[in-house]
Order: structure tokens, then C-alpha cells, then sequence
């Protein structure tokens, strides 16, 4: 025969039951307006979110056209409202379209032998830490590539130093200029061994590697070993 229920623990568990209820109904009455708001601003805070988005892509998209068209102009000899195009696109938030912007204005003025104004354009490339690193290096070598001439020797060897290394990207023009500077410096042995690392290292440009192998002989330091084998 089945056993009836202890009626002291369905009492208990009806107030248990009640007591919860009770303490939900309190926390919402005491907290649900504060609730609904946290959730309104929450699903404003991503709509927002996403349509900021979707706003810096397109407005990327109208920016990056707008670069064709500049490129397009210049290619036609249609500069004048080049340099004002291109320093408004070098304040977008874009880093692409950014630094874009600014190697092609750096590229305009050397052509219209400007060199000041590309210095200038280049600096502000390397100084620019929200840049990625590959596009600061470039615009550190080119800078030093305009300046070399009006730089003291051992600001090149220092300014280049982190980049004159074997396996470095840009180890072949910011090892050639190292080694440029070092012979301003008098010290031609160096040199001529720097000179010879760039002739022998194959992800080196061609150019310098062939200039390379001829400094470094007449300097003493013989790298015909680089000279490509007569078939």
C-alpha cells in the first residue's frame, strides 16, 4: 500500500517554492527597470557597432576609388589637385588607404623634384607606429636614400643598423648605404666585407648585388664567388 505523503515536507516545499518566487518577483521589481535598460543599450551598443563597420568598409571602399582616380590623373599629367586629395586621404583611418596616400604624395613631389616636401612625406610614414612595420621600413629607407648626401656618415649606420642584416627585407638598400657610409668613414675592410655579404646573398636585387661584387674588389675584398657560373 502506497505510504501518504509526509505532509511536513510538502509544507516545506511549498514555502520554498513560494519564498523563491517571492525573491524573484522582489529582484525585478527592484532591478527590472535597470535590466531592460542594460539590455536596450547592450543591443544599441552592437547595433552601432555594426553599423560603424559596415560604414568605415564602405566608406574604404569610396576612399580606395578615390586613390584610382587620383592615380589615373597623374598618369595623364592632371596634378594639381593631386597633393590636396592625397593629404586629406593620409588622415583616414584606414592604414591602407593612410600610407598609400602618403607614398604616393612622397612620390608626386620627387617628381616634380620636390625632395623637402618627400623627405617630409617619408618621415611621417616611419613615425607613424599605427602603421604596420613593413611600411615604416620602406619609407626609413627611402628617406635615408634622399637625405644620404646631407646625412653625417654614422647616422646612416645607425639609423639603418636594425635593417642592414642578412635575412631582413631591405637588407640589400640599407646595406648598400651602410656600406657607403662606412667608406665615408674610412673603414673600407668593413665595407668591402659588408659589400661582399650583399653580393653573395640572392634575395638581394641583382643591381646592388652586381655593384657589390665590383666595390668590394676594388676595396680589396674579392666576391667573385657571387658572379653566376658560365654555363
Amino acid at each position: 500500500m502506497a505510504q501518504p505523503p509526509d505532509i511536513a515536507e510538502t509544507f516545506v516545499k511549498e514555502v520554498d517554492e513560494n519564498l523563491r518566487r517571492d525573491q524573484v518577483r522582489d529582484f525585478f521589481k527592484a532591478y527590472g527597470s535597470w535590466l531592460v535598460v542594460a539590455l536596450i543599450l547592450f543591443l544599441a551598443a552592437c547595433g552601432g557597432y555594426i553599423w560603424w563597420q559596415n560604414h568605415r568598409h564602405q566608406q574604404a571602399e569610396a576612399q580606395v576609388e578615390q586613390l584610382a582616380t587620383i592615380y589615373k590623373d597623374i598618369g595623364v599629367g592632371k596634378t594639381d589637385k593631386a597633393p590636396g586629395q592625397l593629404d586629406a586621404l593620409a588622415k583616414s583611418g584606414n592604414t591602407g588607404v593612410r600610407a598609400t596616400a602618403l607614398f604616393t604624395a612622397a612620390a608626386l613631389a620627387i617628381q616634380q623634384n620636390d625632395n623637402k616636401l618627400a623627405i617630409s612625406k617619408y618621415q611621417e610614414i616611419a613615425a607613424d607606429k599605427g602603421l604596420p612595420g613593413p611600411y615604416r621600413d620602406a619609407a626609413l629607407v627611402r628617406q635615408t636614400a634622399l637625405e644620404f648626401d646631407d646625412l653625417d656618415a654614422q647616422q646612416v649606420i645607425t639609423r639603418m643598423a636594425p635593417l642592414a642584416k642578412p635575412g631582413q627585407p631591405w637588407f640589400g638598400s640599407a646595406g648598400e648605404m651602410t656600406a657607403l657610409a662606412l667608406i665615408k668613414q674610412g673603414k673600407n675592410q668593413q665595407a668591402g666585407q659588408l659589400f661582399a655579404s650583399l653580393a653573395k646573398d640572392k634575395t638581394v636585387p641583382d643591381s646592388i648585388r652586381n655593384r657589390s661584387i665590383q666595390i668590394a674588389g676594388s676595396l680589396g675584398v674579392d666576391a667573385s664567388a657571387a658572379l653566376p657560373k658560365a654555363q
